[in-house]
Order: structure tokens, then C-alpha cells, then sequence
């Protein structure tokens, strides 16, 4: 007696494979869009905690669900005042003050947030100089739903300082809306000499709330 045995048509393998590979890219769209996003970086404004042609990876999700945070380094849609472009451009900077925040330059050459000072390890240094807090004083008040943000390489970011500077003295121009944030860089991936967790200093633990 024989056995006999029906397997499946090894066509159907194929018949199934665009279906499988729409799935596969609907998934990453979908992720792309809503989830995980990478940016590279183009300028030296984060020096030296980024590079130049560093990739980052930026979770697009977590700010559905809370606000920014002091110490957070995060991708935003620049206003036009800043980046001179109509259509919209990408900046990177890290959150040092959040809306009530008191941020005042310079004590002891420190920045100090809602009186306490500010340790700030990742600013740029070179041959053992770092860079100073800010090249000028101020004493500024975040507004509520907004973010005063820097780049870690002071000397060479256009950042709220540079804007709070430029606009005579306007809070409002320096400062982003917390709803033109794209999301939070954790890591970078690229190159792979340089991958590391992007987490928040511990310094920051210790600022009070307004």
C-alpha cells in the first residue's frame, strides 16, 4: 500500500510574498511615522556629546504622553526666525529649561535654574577648555508650553540664547512651543564607534520646580 502525501503547492510561497512584503512596509511607515525616526547631524552645535554625521535614533511617541524634560536632548521644528527656511527644518538641542523654569547666567560660572546651580559635564571642551555657560548674561522666565533650549558646543549654536539675543530680548522668539517638538533623541546608532545611550545628566535631578 502507498502512501500518499499532498503538500502544499510551493507556489503559494510566492503568491504570498508581496502580501508579506506590504505588510513589512506598511509596519515600517507606520513605525517611521509615528514611532522611531533617525536624523543625522549636520552642524557642530552639540559638540561634543554629538558629531557631525552622527546618527540618532528619536522616539516620536513619548511626548503623547508627558512633556519635555529638563536635561533632554531633542529634535524640534525650528521656527523660520531661526533657521531662514519657509518649508520647516530639524533642530537638535538639549532642554535646559522647561515652562516656569527660572534660568539665570552666570553664578560662580554656572547657569542657575530656579536658584540652584547647574553642572554641565557635556559642554564643549577642547585640549581641557571648555566652553563657558553663555558668551553673555541673562535672567529669563520660560513661559508655560514652551522649551528654552541650547547646544551642548556653546560657542557655536544657534540656540534660545542666540535668538533671545537677536530679538531683543523676546522670550517668546526664543523660546520653542513644546507642540513643535519631534521627539526625543535616546541614542546614537551611527557609526557604531560611537554608539551610547543619550541620558539625561544626573545634574539635573537636582533642579527644583519653579
Amino acid at each position: 500500500m502507498i502512501d500518499e502525501q499532498t503538500d502544499k503547492p510551493r507556489s503559494s510561497f510566492w503568491k504570498e510574498l508581496p502580501i508579506l512584503l506590504g505588510v513589512a512596509i506598511l509596519v515600517a511607515v507606520l513605525v517611521r511615522a509615528f514611532v522611531l525616526q533617525t536624523f543625522f547631524i549636520p552642524s557642530p552645535s552639540m559638540e561634543n556629546t554629538l558629531q557631525i554625521d552622527d546618527r540618532v535614533l528619536v522616539n516620536k511617541l513619548v511626548y503623547d504622553f508627558r512633556s519635555p524634560e529638563r536635561g533632554e536632548v531633542v529634535v524640534f521644528k525650528a521656527p523660520t526666525t531661526w533657521s531662514g527656511n519657509a518649508d520647516g527644518e530639524d533642530f537638535i538641542k538639549r532642554v535646559i529649561g522647561v515652562g516656569g523654569d527660572h534660568v539665570v547666567c552666570c553664578d560662580a560660572g554656572k547657569l542657575v535654574i530656579n536658584g540652584k546651580q547647574l553642572d554641565e559635564p557635556y559642554i564643549y571642551s577642547v585640549d581641557g577648555e571648555q566652553d563657558k555657560p553663555a558668551d553673555q548674561d541673562f535672567d529669563i522666565r520660560v513661559p508655560q508650553g514652551r522649551l528654552w533650549v541650547m547646544g551642548d558646543h556653546r560657542s557655536a549654536s544657534g540656540d534660545s540664547l542666540e535668538h533671545w539675543q537677536q530679538s531683543g530680548q523676546d522670550i517668546t522668539e526664543a523660546t520653542i512651543p513644546e507642540d513643535q517638538v519631534v521627539g526625543r533623541a535616546f541614542t546614537v546608532f551611527w557609526p557604531v564607534s560611537r554608539a551610547t545611550w543619550l541620558s539625561v545628566p544626573k545634574s539635573f535631578e537636582a533642579i527644583p520646580n519653579p
